[in-house]
C-alpha cells in the first residue's frame, strides 16, 4: 500500500536501506535479467510556452540561446543516432510550439525510413483527439511528468502558459490512454517538493492508471532538481542528496517490480552506476539536449538542463559491459504490439523473458558488428557468449544461437 511504501522511504535506518538495495537489485534482475536499454534523447527546440520556475527553457528565461530544428534537422538527427546505433528515439521540446500534425508527419518519415526504430515523444500535455492522432502515425510512448502533486506548489511552479492547469496536466496520461497510447510513461522532478509527499503520489498516480485502464505506466523516470542555465539547486530547499536519490530508486523498484525506470544524463556517471545497481532498467546515451543533436556541437546557454554524463555512445556500452549488463537496443516490442496490457501480462508470468533476453543479445551482436569500436566489440562477443548459457528455454536458445550465425553472416533484424 501507499502508507507502507511511505514508511520505507521515512525510515532512515541504514540496515534497512542497504536490505532494500539488495532486494531492488533482486527484483530487477528477475524481471528484466541483465538487459539495460538504452535510448537516444533529441531535443527538437526549446522555445516553450510555460513559464516553469525550474526549468532552463522557461519562457522568461532571456540568457536562453532559442532554436527549433526543422523537420530536415530533425531527420537529419536521427540518421546520425542511428548510425551511431540507436534504435529508440525520445523527441522531446519546449511545449506548445510544435504543431500535432507536423510531428505526426515526421513519426511517420522517420518510420518509413527506419523500419527497426520505435519512437517516444515527450511535447506536454495534449487533447484526446491529438494522442489519437500520435497513435495513429505510429508514436510508440509518450512521456510526461505530473512534476508534483502538491497541487498549491505545482501551481506556484508554472504561474503561467497551458502548464499552470494542475488538472489538465496531471490527466494527460488518461487521454493518451483513452486516444490509444497504452505504452506511457510518467515521473516527478525530485526537488520541486518534499520527496515523501512526491513518491507517495507517484505510486497514487501509477495505481489510477491500473484502476481505470487495467494496465499501470510501462516507465517511471526518476530525475531530480538539476542545475541549467539560470537555475541553481540551492534555490530548492527540498533538493534530495544522492543516498536518499539511491534509496528512492531503490524502493520503487520494489513497488513496481514490472515498470520500467529510467535515468537520464542529468545525472552524472557515477550516479548512473550507483542507482542503475538498484532497479534502473533504462538508460539514456550520448544524449542531446540543445540545439544541433547528434550532428553539431550543442551549445551553451540552449539546454533544459545540464548533462552530467558526456560519454559516447561507444563509451556508455563499453561501461555497461564491464559492469556485467547486457546492453540491449530491443524495439520488439512496439513492433509486435506488444505494450500495455499485453506486455504487462507476459511481464507478471515472466514470460516476457523468452523475448527480452534473446533479443537484447541480438541487437546488441548487431551493435557490436556495426558501430563498436574494437575493444568494445570484445567485451560484447564475450557477454553474449556467457549469457547465451543463460537462456533457461533450450528452444529459445537454440533459435538465438541460429540468428547469431546469421547476423555474423552479414544478416540484420532478427527478432523474438
Amino acid at each position: 500500500s501507499v502508507s507502507e511504501y511511505k514508511f520505507l522511504i521515512e525510515n532512515q535506518n541504514q540496515e534497512l536501506a542497504d536490505y532494500a538495495a539488495g532486494l531492488a537489485d533482486k527484483v530487477r534482475r528477475e524481471i528484466y535479467g541483465n538487459e539495460i536499454y538504452v535510448r537516444g534523447l533529441i531535443e527538437i527546440g526549446n522555445y516553450c510556452t510555460n513559464d516553469c520556475y525550474y526549468c532552463g527553457i522557461r519562457k522568461s528565461n532571456n540568457n536562453c540561446d532559442r532554436y527549433q530544428l526543422t523537420k530536415k534537422q530533425i531527420m537529419e538527427c536521427c540518421q546520425e543516432g542511428y548510425e551511431l546505433g540507436f534504435r529508440t528515439f525520445v523527441l522531446q521540446g519546449g511545449e506548445g510550439i510544435v504543431k500535432v500534425d507536423d510531428v505526426c508527419q515526421l513519426v511517420k518519415e522517420i518510420k518509413e525510413k527506419h523500419s527497426d526504430v520505435a519512437v517516444t515523444l515527450s511535447l506536454g500535455e495534449c487533447s484526446k483527439e491529438d494522442y489519437l492522432k500520435m497513435y495513429e502515425a505510429g508514436v510508440d510512448r509518450y512521456l510526461l511528468r505530473h512534476e508534483t502533486a502538491n497541487r498549491e506548489h505545482y501551481e506556484k511552479l508554472h504561474p503561467t502558459g497551458p502548464k499552470h492547469d494542475y488538472a489538465y496536466h496531471t490527466e494527460a496520461m488518461d487521454r493518451a490512454m483513452e486516444g490509444g497510447i497504452d505504452d506511457v510513461g510518467v515521473g516527478v522532478l525530485f526537488g520541486l517538493n518534499m520527496y515523501r509527499y512526491d513518491f507517495a503520489g507517484l505510486l497514487m498516480h501509477k495505481e489510477h492508471l491500473e484502476a481505470m485502464f487495467g494496465v499501470g505506466p510501462h516507465t517511471i523516470s526518476v530525475p531530480r532538481i538539476r542545475p541549467a542555465d539560470d537555475i541553481s539547486v540551492q534555490s530548492f530547499p527540498n533538493a534530495i542528496s544522492d543516498a536518499m536519490f539511491k534509496k528512492i530508486v531503490a524502493i520503487l523498484r520494489i513497488t513496481v517490480p514490472y515498470t520500467g525506470i529510467i535515468i537520464s544524463t542529468r545525472e552524472s556517471a557515477a550516479t548512473r552506476k550507483a542507482v542503475l545497481e538498484v532497479g534502473v532498467s533504462q538508460i539514456s546515451g550520448a544524449s542531446r539536449t540543445s540545439v544541433g543533436g547528434y550532428a553539431e556541437e550543442e551549445e551553451e546557454d540552449s539546454a533544459q538542463f545540464e548533462v552530467n554524463d558526456n560519454r559516447t555512445l561507444d563509451q556508455v556500452i563499453n561501461w555497461l559491459l564491464t559492469d556485467g549488463y547486457i546492453p540491449s537496443f530491443c524495439t520488439a516490442c512496439y513492433r509486435a504490439g506488444r505494450t500495455g496490457d499485453r506486455f504487462m501480462s507476459l511481464a507478471k508470468t515472466g514470460e516476457i523473458s523468452n523475448c527480452c533476453q534473446p533479443n537484447a543479445l541480438l541487437t546488441l551482436r548487431e551493435y557490436l558488428d556495426d558501430y563498436a569500436s574494437p575493444e568494445t566489440r570484445q567485451k560484447g562477443m564475450e557477454a553474449i557468449r556467457r549469457e547465451l548459457d543463460n537462456i533457461p528455454n533450450p528452444k529459445v536458445r537454440t533459435t538465438c544461437e541460429t540468428y547469431l550465425q546469421k547476423i555474423d553472416g552479414g544478416e540484420r533484424d532478427f527478432r523474438f
